[in-house]
């Protein structure tokens, strides 16, 4: 059942860049969406009407949120799961129209202001056009941004003209990012060095290897929810053995994978034994979090509450990461 919760003015429902997989309808009160305009910089804010659902897009792509939810006057909500939203949903058809009229909106505007950032004056399909913003962005520097763009063109184009040119330029920037300071970045990556020999991602010619093939495989169909399916890539990834990146990688999405499947015990026995075989695991606190929310949904929640209690003793004080075991700490404490 959908959980009623509170919040007092001035407070945050979730900050831009957080994982959260929970959709949202303000029932009274007064909520905000900031944002950037991709083409100026400029914040720009959407005003939720009562009534209305909010953060649907990145709970159901499962990616970081690309808003900031603040509450401008004392707001009444209620938060939903995934599965609890799909069932409400199914059974209620203007609901489905309204977020149809909401989402062709917000495309239509995206698309207006990315066509003004690479427009060369021809018509193009969406496809060529969502795969020129990503390397738009990685030729300017723009790491963060090109991510984005280069996985969601892998989402919606798995089998697309670009697929090749997208996996070697993601793989590029992937590299280029976890590199950075990373400042609670969820992003399933791993250092190069990570483990022993093999590590090399790339064959000789500079081209992209059959492992990274296969791993960024995975990834597209963990990305089209096809769960199964992905763990299997991911199993065979770190089967074949000889590339330690990958095999890191692939560890770390086949406990996504069990999660997302509602394997729970199979996922917390993953994640613990990952999380000794790479102790210096670039996504150790993700896995923490999942192996506390596995527990949580259990409904073990002195297990789950102590796990979340670790990620917050680890993570950096207002990264998205320390933010999201917060609250999900308070819930179980609330």
């Amino acid at each position: 059942m959908p959980k009623p919760v509170r919040y007092k003015a001035n407070s945050i429902v979730y900050f831009k860049g957080d994982m959260n997989e929970s959709v949202f309808i303000l029932k009274s009160g007064s909520v905000i969406l900031k944002y950037q305009d991709i083409e100026t910089g400029q914040e720009l804010q959407d005003i939720i009407s009562t009534g209305e659902f909010f953060g649907v897009k990145s709970a159901l792509g499962k990616y970081p949120r690309e808003e900031t939810a603040f509450v401008v006057k004392d707001a009444e909500m209620l938060s939903f799961t995934v599965p609890e939203f799909e069932a409400v949903v199914m059974q209620n058809t203007r609901i489905i129209m309204k977020m149809l009229k909401v989402f062709s909106n917000q495309l239509r505007r995206i698309h207006k202001q990315l066509s003004n950032l690479i427009s060369t004056g021809e018509d193009e399909d969406p496809e060529t056009g969502l795969f020129k913003i990503g390397t738009y962005y990685q030729k300017c520097g723009k790491n963060v941004q090109a991510l984005y763009a280069l996985r969601s063109y892998l989402t919606y184009y798995p089998s697309g003209k670009y697929v090749t040119e997208a996996n070697e330029n993601l793989q590029r920037v992937e590299i280029l990012v976890q590199n950075a300071p990373r400042g609670g970045m969820s992003s399933p990556s791993v250092s190069p060095s990570t483990g022993s020999g093999g590590g090399q991602s790339r064959s000789s010619g500079g081209t992209m290897s059959d492992t990274a093939k296969e791993y960024y495989k995975g990834v597209n169909l963990f990305s089209q929810e096809k769960y199964s399916e992905a763990l299997n890539v991911f199993k065979n990834v770190i089967m074949a053995g000889g590339d330690t990146e990958f095999q890191a990688k692939s560890q770390f999405e086949v406990g996504r994978c069990l999660f997302s499947m509602n394997n729970y015990d199979t996922c917390i026995k993953h994640f613990s034994a990952m999380i000794q075989k790479y102790p210096k695991h670039p996504d150790m606190l993700e896995a923490l979090f999942c192996v506390g929310n596995s527990y949580e949904k259990k409904e073990d929640s002195i297990k789950a509450s102590g796990f979340y209690k670790k990620v917050l003793s680890m993570a950096s004080e207002g990264t998205p990461i320390h933010r999201k075991a917060g609250r999900a700490l308070d819930g179980l404490e609330g």
